[in-house]
């Protein structure tokens, strides 16, 4: 028998709601300051309510606000973060299932081999072999451009190594059925697989579009043409403008707009996100 203890459940409750408190307060600030003009962030105290300048900041800095700290407008970089983040999240799933397809169904010399070559780069961030990785990308005459900042990120050992786990849980006999069906192998992985892994790559998906969309060492490295500016690089040129003060309202106006993609997404697939996180039975 369950005891019914209200006691603890509003203890419980209380922690929950201080953590949220918590986790939400600094967002909340960010928003306020974008409401407010540059003067009253700098002269008086942090204002805690929205003030009447919420239309105009964030118009200026969608349409030419970063023009002020030297940068072009924000609109633009979150184009390009967009694209870089998504190219990043569906490049990284596509190659990732079919590599691990290979390993799990297929028979050839050194398989076992060549899975743990790859898993062993986990050990190998970016910023590790950032150098060799930017040389390649140098004369490959790729620099400025859109391949250059999604094509040396779009491998991962992650989503390999997830694909395959999840493959092995997968009955023998569905692909003996297959086989008898007279399915080829890329029948088998469209008709059975794909809709098998559905969870599994909405959960990938999410996790690899943030990673894409914060992206910001490997940007800075490759791009210096400001029209392929990415968010987070804009607005860490909003803050370093030399020796004028920061426009802080176009700051936190710019932080507000660069988390609405990412928490959208969160949003839109966190059913499938904790199904494919959490789901045991497949």
């Amino acid at each position: 028998m369950v005891e019914n203890r209200p006691i603890s459940r509003y203890i419980a409750h209380g922690i929950l709601i201080i953590g949220v408190v918590i986790t939400f307060l600094p967002i909340w600030l960010a928003f306020v300051a974008s409401t407010h003009p540059v003067d009253r962030l700098l002269n008086d105290q942090m204002p805690f309510w929205p003030g009447d300048q919420l239309l105009e900041n964030y118009g200026t800095v969608l349409s030419e606000g970063m023009k002020k700290a030297g940068g072009v407008p924000v609109g633009t970089m979150m184009l390009n973060s967009l694209i870089m983040a998504l190219a990043i999240a569906i490049g990284k799933i596509f190659i990732s299932f079919l590599s691990a397809f290979a390993i799990v169904y297929f028979r050839f010399p050194f398989r076992r081999t060549i899975f743990w070559m790859i898993f062993i780069t986990l050990m190998l961030p970016v910023e590790v072999r950032i150098l060799p990785t930017f040389e390649i990308v140098a004369n490959l005459g790729m620099l400025n451009s859109y391949g250059g900042l999604i094509i040396p990120l779009i491998a991962s050992a992650t989503a390999t190594f997830l694909f395959r786990q999840f493959f092995l849980t997968v009955p023998d006999e569905l692909l003996e059925a297959a086989r008898i069906d007279g399915a080829g192998p890329m029948r088998f992985l469209k008709d059975i697989l794909l809709p098998l892994s559905r969870t599994s790559i909405a959960a990938l998906f999410v996790i690899q579009f943030i990673y894409g969309w914060n992206q910001f060492l490997w940007p800075l490295l490759v791009t210096t043409d400001q029209s392929l500016y990415t968010i987070v690089m804009g607005i860490r040129s909003m803050i370093t403008v030399g020796d004028s003060e920061p426009t802080w309202h176009l700051i936190m106006a710019t932080v507000i707009l660069a988390m609405l993609p990412p928490v959208l997404v969160v949003m839109l697939m966190q059913r499938q996100f904790v199904k494919g996180l959490v789901e045991t039975e497949k």
